[in-house]
């Protein structure tokens, strides 16, 4: 017994399954890939960066400890000049600083401040030449307030 119908036989139209989150379509891997190789970049700089300025925050803490130590004598003096042509050399290579002394370590110090160079030259004058006179002209507050000053123009 056979219907006369061929419609009758026919079934609902069915939608197919959706395909489901994985695997992602090529477009996502791409932008998955891209997103990887940014985020890989962005720790390679970071790190540079960080190691590129690591002698900044052992200048500051050998700073804080001479700030805390603060005399006013030659050697006080000295121990400042001397943190801030380590600081310079690692900073300034090419010029040479750890050769200088008197006025041309002044200039040096003038011009590679961040800050009113006028202002802070009778300081510097006076920081520098503290270190080799017996009765030191320069305040020791003020020598490294500008030490601070100085330190803080340095990052790379």
């Amino acid at each position: 017994m056979m219907e006369q119908d061929p419609l009758s036989q026919l079934r609902d139209i069915h939608l197919p399954q959706s395909g489901g989150f994985w695997p992602p379509a090529p477009g996502w891997w791409l932008l998955m890939a891209i997103a990887i190789a940014l985020g890989i970049l962005a720790f390679v700089l970071i790190q540079r960066k960080r190691r590129k300025n690591r002698w900044l925050k052992t200048a500051n803490t050998e700073l804080n400890r001479l700030e805390q130590a603060a005399t006013p004598n030659s050697q006080w003096f000295g121990a400042l000049n001397a943190l801030l042509k380590q600081a310079a050399r690692i900073r300034y290579p090419e010029r040479l600083p750890e050769s200088l002394s008197g006025e041309p370590w002044v200039r040096f110090l003038l011009e590679t401040s961040p800050k009113d160079r006028i202002a802070s030259r009778p300081v510097v004058e006076a920081m520098v030449n503290s270190s080799w006179q017996p009765t030191p002209e320069c305040h020791t507050s003020d020598a490294v307030a500008f030490a601070r000053v100085w330190l803080g123009g340095q990052k790379c």
